[in-house]
């Protein structure tokens, strides 16, 4: 019989002794990962689960310590759920709060030793927590209310694991949910500026995963949360520990999502701090949220000139010949922002080619991902609007137009709305369009007008708007069935839609067999109700449609009436 098994059996026996120097045993040799799958083969889980029965205070330590250490297997975690070790656990941690809101120098014995069970279970739930099963269940036994509590205890070493497990709960929404009404995200910031790494870490992480939600955001900026995240994010000391730096810059991203919070990092003279850190050879993870980071605070024009100024451009230009896809993600989304800034734009575009910019973010429809493609096309748009010479620009990249007119067979709903806002703007400088009708752009844009999504109803409008303007593209469209399916846009309540719809009419009004197809779809309703719009460009569309099919009208019954003698002296758009 092997040691091991001497040692788990020995857990089974009815002698402290023996119970107390097996665990004291098995608690060093199960830090190994290899030791800890022959254990759990030898079926250790049980006699552990047992063991949190047990009256002795300090062999439930050792027992939960143990656990802690062999719940970072699957297999354990798995067995522990499905032989009830879940509640149990709960149960034997469940710590009253006299204890809690003391510190351990105001404790007796017994109290100390109820508070380092709960370490011990602590650390159990925070290897456990790793498994999506688990979370559920805990969530279920009420263990958001034992967060809350543990949270605001005056003991660190039992606040540290249990923020292991809840920022691995914090993946559920359900439990993201309960944090907010549970006033966890506070307890979560104030845990932000405690001295211990870990913790700190975990702090981080927590917030990362909760602050997609506008709520999370709004509380962690009450509660004080941004400073301390930009002086750990400025710290040369955190930036040394990069596990530690890329929980802090991936809170800073999610928090950057609220203008609000932007103009805090201002403050904080965040964005400058950052820049530093897009190195090449910096961690990728921690790239990956800077850049998300810049992003969302390039939505103020004046951080644009803050990257500017601190050479941020031509390093993140670097960067996208990278591999890493989350950091493919997000770095198409500052030059978006950046490109509306002409200063930026020089450099992002400059004439002697040094960066060559735009070619790089062009070359990315290239990828895979379409994240990476859809983010790509929305640079595109504003780097194709504001570049100096954007015309030749464009047709200076080989097989550029092709590739952007082939992302029309992606079957991914938001990259097709992408591209089509691309292809819109392109197709405003007259030979593009020419090149982009050689490529097909006319059959592949009608056969989308089925879709039902608002967003790419409205770019899809838009790219078909534009690319009339070309020989017969106004007649093919026409001819494709393109038209009708238009006029099903003009009954959406989406402001772009309608806008994107209107204009199209519009350049289809130039054609008289589009004309007389909209009238008979009875377009004129829609057009007219749009004569009032708020936006200049849409009544102007509206009214210049309405005047083309009523000119066409008042032509074609004069030619009834033959008071026209030839179609050649058609001429309604006059």
């Amino acid at each position: 019989m092997g040691g091991l098994e001497i040692l788990v059996n020995l857990l089974e026996t009815q002698d402290i002794k023996c119970q107390h120097g097996s665990l004291a045993v098995l608690l060093q040799i199960t830090t190994s990962s290899e030791m800890r799958r022959y254990v759990i083969n030898l079926g250790i889980i049980m006699p552990l689960i047992q063991m949190m029965k047990h009256p002795a205070r300090d062999l439930q330590v050792l027992a939960a310590e143990t656990m802690a250490n062999i719940a970072k297997m699957r297999k354990a975690r798995k067995q522990i759920r499905l032989r009830g070790g879940i509640p149990l656990i709960l149960d034997v941690m469940d710590v009253p709060d006299v204890i809690l809101q003391r510190s351990l120098e105001d404790l007796n014995e017994v109290e100390r030793e109820l508070v380092a069970v709960a370490v011990g279970c602590a650390k159990v739930m925070d290897s456990l927590s790793s498994s999506p099963k688990i979370k559920e269940e805990l969530r279920r036994h009420g263990v958001v209310f034992l967060m809350a509590r543990f949270l605001r205890s005056q003991h660190t070493h039992l606040i540290i694991p249990m923020m292991g497990s809840v920022q691995q709960c914090a993946d559920l929404k359900a439990f993201r949910l309960a944090f907010e009404q549970m006033g966890i995200i506070t307890d979560i910031v104030r845990h932000l500026q405690n001295e211990d790494v870990k913790l700190k870490e975990n702090c981080a992480l927590a917030i990362f995963k909760c602050a997609p939600n506008k709520v999370t955001r709004d509380m962690v900026r009450e509660a004080g949360g941004l400073d301390p995240l930009c002086k750990l994010a400025q710290s040369e000391e955190v930036r040394e520990n990069k596990r530690l730096l890329a929980a802090v810059t991936g809170a800073i991203w999610k928090c950057a999502m609220s203008p609000e919070n932007i103009t805090r990092f201002n403050q904080n003279n965040l964005v400058a701090s950052l820049i530093p850190l897009l190195q090449e050879n910096e961690d990728e993870d921690v790239l990956t949220n800077v850049v998300g980071t810049l992003a969302e605070c390039c939505q103020d024009p004046t951080n644009r000139d803050v990257l500017r100024i601190n050479n941020g451009l031509p390093m993140m230009i670097r960067l996208l010949s990278a591999t890493y896809e989350p950091l493919l993600e997000n770095l198409p989304l500052v030059f978006k922002e950046c490109a509306e800034n002409e200063q930026c734009m020089d450099i992002i575009n400059d004439s002697d080619h040094i960066q060559d910019g735009v070619r790089l973010i062009w070359s990315l429809l290239k990828h895979p991902s379409n994240i990476i493609k859809r983010n790509t096309c929305l640079a595109l748009v504003p780097c194709i609007k504001y570049a100096k010479d954007s015309p030749e620009m464009v047709r200076a990249f080989v097989g550029g137009l092709e590739l952007t007119v082939s992302l029309l067979d992606s079957d991914d709903t938001e990259v097709l709305s992408a591209v089509c806002a691309t292809i819109a703007e392109i197709a405003k400088d007259p030979e593009n369009l020419g090149i982009l009708t050689d490529h097909g752009v006319v059959k592949m844009l009608a056969g989308l007008v089925q879709t039902e999504d608002d967003n790419l109803r409205a770019n899809l409008a838009l790219a078909i708007a534009h690319c009339c303007e070309w020989d017969r593209n106004n007649y093919e469209f026409g001819r494709l069935n393109a038209v009708a399916p238009l006029v099903n846009y003009m009954i959406s309540k989406n402001k772009d839609v309608l806008k994107g719809a209107c204009i199209a009419f519009y350049h289809f009004s130039k054609e008289p067999l589009n004309c007389v197809t909209m009238h008979t779809c009875g377009v004129v309703k829609h057009v007219l109700r749009l004569v009032s719009s708020d936006d200049p460009d849409v009544q102007m569309a509206a009214a210049t449609t309405t005047r083309n099919i009523r000119k066409l009208a008042l032509t074609a019954e004069k030619f009834h009436y033959k008071e026209l003698n030839s179609l050649q002296d058609i001429d309604y758009q006059n």
